[in-house]
């Protein structure tokens, strides 16, 4: 793991001034730099310090160390921050947090600078390297912005002209696609009008065969009565020729 550096602008809330809080963070210890502007106070936890307090939390090293370097990193608000005077010009800075609904506070104890001078000093020139760090960032942030936003306009501007070009398009089409379709509607039309001619002749000529075939049949009906009437008059003679004979037949016979 890294190692990590961080600067905290602490605001007591009992004192008038604020301190600095400078913390480089390792993977199983870590060192902090104090100062109120004229004093300076440094805490060295070593490996087997951290251990056992993180022992007596029930928590991993590396759990412990995340954990104070989020508190020591950026003030939270809901933490209450304290930097008491200890022993022997000591001082004693604490913050506390809450666990699964319980309230808990962490202290370690700082010792006074041999040189407070040099350690003030070496916490301005962090914030100082910090701060042209940031104000190159918040360049190049705002440099990518402009480049950015140039390009969004000329895609804007692209976006548009596409957008005109497709109207345009669109428009032409349908011009053509509505001169084609008013034409094929016209064909349809009329289709449907030599249709409606063809089927009325159809109609008209039906009709026509229909009465010509009872015409032709109502002829040869009237020819075959004509041949029914005939014979049936032959047979009348013939009848009628038959008691004439039998009459000559009886007078022959009553002259014996």
């Amino acid at each position: 793991m890294e190692t990590r550096h961080t600067c905290l602008k602490l605001e007591i809330s009992d004192a008038t001034d604020p301190i600095f809080v400078k913390g480089t963070w390792f993977q199983t210890h870590f060192d902090l730099s104090i100062t109120d502007g004229l004093n300076a106070w440094l805490c060295n936890a070593s490996e087997e310090q951290v251990k056992d307090r993180a022992a007596q939390w029930d928590q991993p090293v590396t759990e412990y160390i995340e954990l104070a370097e989020r508190y020591l990193g950026f003030q939270q608000p809901g933490s209450v921050y304290g930097f008491t005077d200890a022993a022997d010009g000591c001082k004693r800075l604490s913050w506390t947090f809450e666990k699964e609904g319980t309230k808990l506070e962490w202290r370690w104890k700082c010792g006074p600078a041999p040189n407070s001078k040099k350690v003030t000093a070496g916490i301005l020139d962090f914030l100082m390297d910090a701060n042209i760090r940031l104000s190159d960032e918040v360049v190049t942030k705002t440099q990518s912005f402009e480049r950015l936003k140039v390009e969004a306009e000329k895609c804007l501007a692209q976006s548009e002209r596409f957008n005109n070009e497709k109207l345009e398009f669109e428009s032409a089409i349908y011009a053509k696609f509505l001169g084609v379709l008013n034409s094929k509607k016209s064909k349809l039309r009329e289709l449907r009008d030599k249709l409606s001619k063809q089927a009325v002749m159809g109609d008209l000529q039906q009709e026509e065969e229909q009465s010509t075939d009872k015409t032709e049949s109502f002829d040869e009906g009237s020819d075959d009565d004509k041949s029914e009437e005939e014979p049936a008059k032959d047979i009348t003679s013939t009848s009628k020729g038959v008691p004439a004979s039998r009459a000559r037949g009886r007078k022959r016979i009553s002259r014996k």
